[in-house]
């Protein structure tokens, strides 16, 4: 059974007005429960990632600040989230979400975290939304655990994964590799292991066959055991902040292509969310929702 990260807490109240469409991490699983996608038993809650996990990926003074709700004021507002001991507990069970789906889809095939794909944090800093980065955390619980030895992280958000980039920028047992914005956010771009930048208003066609061309070759060259898939949906064209112009059907096309092309190399595949900033949240929750559609049409019989 594909298991699916998700808690109460993933909801996290925001002051009013703020662009951050909190609403969705409710919506996603209602409207998987309410056309009958899922059943309740496939949702989990996880509980909060244990601190020596975390420092497996960040330092220990950032960790400390976030822990101890000390962060400076300017560090809170590079964030976008005012520092409150129930953000903090959502993040750190939002990072075990990760690492538990990430041992479902050794088992299952294929697993999701309703929340995550935040891959702003860097191994001292957090921004962009983004206190840890959830699936750095997992990748290198997998590693120092002798899980797996070759990760790939599919970054395919609009916005550079530079947090994850800067993280792995000397590790060697995992592959970066994002497809985002060349001039869109953030304006000072880490090094992924193959990054293909992409300029303002390019369309669904184009993005397509740039994916279907690198990714297979990125898997051959790298032959990695695991993969983690950031499936952020805003590189629609319906986005506020994403500048490209890819439809629902041509976002879902994406996520075919990505699924697709692990099952055909036997990878098992963790999935986080990551960013959507449509101005109708329904275009958000639809994508996201998509995303799990395709993942089970191509995974459930395994």
């Amino acid at each position: 059974m594909i298991k699916i990260a998700y808690c109460d807490l993933y909801a996290h109240p925001l002051p009013e007005g703020h662009r951050f469409p909190m609403l969705k991490y409710e919506l996603i699983p209602q409207q998987l429960l309410h056309i009958g996608k899922i059943v309740p038993e496939q949702l989990f809650c996880p509980e909060p990632a244990d601190e020596d996990v975390i420092l497996l990926t960040h330092k220990k003074t950032y960790w400390e600040q976030l822990r101890d709700l000390t962060l400076p004021y300017k560090e809170q507002r590079r964030i976008g989230f005012p520092l409150t001991a129930r953000l903090l507990e959502r993040e750190i069970r939002i990072a075990q979400g990760t690492i538990d789906g990430a041992l479902a889809a050794l088992k299952y095939g294929l697993a999701f975290n309703v929340a995550g794909g935040t891959h702003h944090a860097g191994s001292n800093w957090g921004e962009g939304f983004c206190l840890l980065n959830d699936q750095a955390i997992a990748a290198n619980y997998l590693i120092l655990n002798k899980i797996c030895n070759r990760i790939l992280i599919i970054d395919l958000d609009v916005h550079q994964g530079n947090g994850t980039a800067e993280i792995f920028l000397d590790e060697p047992r995992v592959f970066t590799f994002s497809m985002h914005g060349a001039k869109n956010f953030p304006f000072r771009k880490e090094y992924s292991d193959l990054d293909l930048p992409l300029e303002d208003g390019t369309a669904g066609d184009k993005y397509l066959a740039l994916l279907q061309e690198h990714l297979p070759a990125v898997i051959k060259i790298f032959q990695p055991e695991f993969v983690f898939y950031l499936s952020g949906v805003d590189v629609l064209e319906t986005d506020k902040l994403g500048k490209l112009k890819l439809s629902k059907s041509e976002t879902a096309a994406r996520d075919r292509i990505v699924f697709e092309t692990c099952k055909s190399y036997n990878l098992p595949v963790q999935v986080s969310m990551g960013g959507g900033y449509s101005v109708n949240i329904k275009d958000i929750v639809d994508a996201h929702c998509n995303t799990f559609l395709i993942g089970f049409d191509i995974f459930e019989e395994l």
